[in-house]
């Protein structure tokens, strides 16, 4: 697990979990203490500028590794410890995923099925060739199948000859993981895990009832939008579409005619993604490049330079959803999250384009430093702390009791991920 030295006692390797996202815009290093009671208090946070990152990929190595080291920094500091290893976000940008079905005869005497069997089954639906370069991240168990009865979530125990499993696959590219990773380790920390981005995200603002209602979990970042589905508790798609945030700040320094820093001010303080929103007498002042005098117009123009970009983004993700055959299954409606969601007017732009319920993903499940992480550009690093959380203790003392949980807590929590 990712854990800290403490300053002057010896802590157990438990009690500390970190969570390091890598972003296109920032990085951002969250702490979490394990408490007696097993919940999870933030209790550390460090953000710096991200440089040398473009899109979950290393560009410049040296600069990665020095905006790694100051958030690091940053959050032992606040924290009050010393982190040693950390829980590591990959951009959905270099993933692919798939869903694959694995299926094993059940050979025992009276024919009962045993966590082996279970991970057979999973090692089978994991056996596909890959392209080369790419290795496998996750495999998420979605449902089982006994005898061709199906939306099983803990077949162990139950009876039967033949048992299947659809799992969602998700691989990344080999030698991208591995930069991303080498410039961690370099910052003087250690990678003990890598999750998917949407995955951590999905495990601080989503509600297991939206989970298996069915919902698109959408994460607006610096240089990609990634999302994720989930229908009946599990994961079903995931993808990235290549606009962020970052794109709204080159359009407002292209189309405003000023430099890219103060268009990143300037799209933080005063945008907006829905023009209509905008009342049109509002003005606002924006730089000018060259020395220039900086001007006055009306914030309505910012907004006539966002909306588009925004459209453009979730027609792409709905194009996305509806070519995976998702569209109906979204009763629970989308969660915006990300830095990108912060902006005004975009759940507002998001209703319009799909129709359904719309809402701001917030990062929910922890105490302690709550206040400073209570914003959806924290999801991610909130998740990881989180997911790795929940799998120490669905691999410790509580496996037995989530046998008595609903169904979709069953299999993810006994069921990790057989990899």
């Amino acid at each position: 697990m990712g854990s800290v030295r403490g300053g002057g006692s010896v802590a157990r390797k438990e009690q500390y979990l970190v969570g390091l996202d890598v972003g296109t815009s920032k990085i951002a290093v969250v702490v979490g203490e394990v408490m007696e009671d097993d919940e999870l208090d933030i209790i550390g946070i460090g953000v710096s500028v991200s440089k040398g990152i473009k899109r979950g990929a290393v560009v410049n190595l040296e600069a990665a590794v020095e905006s790694i080291k100051k958030a690091v920094e940053e959050a032992e500091l606040t924290a009050g410890v010393e982190i040693d290893s950390v829980h590591l976000g990959l951009s959905g940008r270099h993933a692919k995923a798939f869903n694959s079905r694995g299926v094993v005869a059940i050979a025992g005497r009276d024919h009962e099925i045993t966590r082996e069997d279970v991970k057979r089954s999973i090692d089978a639906a994991k056996a596909v060739s890959l392209p080369n370069g790419q290795e496998i991240l996750h495999v998420l168990p979605q449902d089982f199948v006994v005898d061709q009865q199906d939306g099983i979530g803990a077949p162990i125990g139950m009876t039967g000859a033949r048992l299947e499993v659809n799992v969602h696959v998700v691989t990344g590219n080999v030698s991208t993981t591995q930069n991303i990773v080498s410039c961690v380790n370099r910052s003087g920390v250690r990678v003990v895990e890598t999750v998917l981005e949407q995955l951590a995200a999905a495990e601080a603002v989503l509600t297991s009832d939206e989970k298996e209602l069915g919902v698109a979990l959408v994460d607006v970042g610096g240089g990609t939008t990634d999302f994720a589905v989930y229908e009946q508790g599990s994961l079903w798609q995931t993808g990235a579409v290549m606009i962020g945030g970052d794109h709204f700040t080159n359009d407002i320094a292209v189309g405003l005619r000023m430099p890219i820093p103060e268009a990143e001010k300037t799209k933080r303080r005063s945008g907006c993604a829905l023009a209509s929103l905008v009342d049109e007498e509002q003005t606002i002042e924006v730089a000018s490049v060259g020395g220039r005098q900086p001007r006055i117009m009306g914030r309505r123009i910012l907004a006539d330079v966002l909306q588009p970009r925004a459209e453009e983004i979730f027609h792409k993700l709905w194009d996305e959803v509806r070519l995976a055959g998702f569209e109906s299954s979204l009763h629970s409606g989308i969660v915006l999250t990300g830095g990108g969601a912060g902006l005004d007017g975009m759940p507002e732009i998001a209703d319009q384009i799909f129709n359904l319920p719309i809402r701001r993903g917030l990062p929910v499940g922890v105490g302690g430093l709550t206040d400073h992480v209570n914003n959806p550009s924290f999801a991610t690093a909130v998740g990881l702390v989180l997911y790795a959380h929940r799998n120490q203790i669905s691999n410790g003392h509580q496996v037995e009791r989530s046998i008595l949980s609903r169904v979709a807590g069953r299999f993810q929590e006994l069921f990790k991920e057989f990899f």
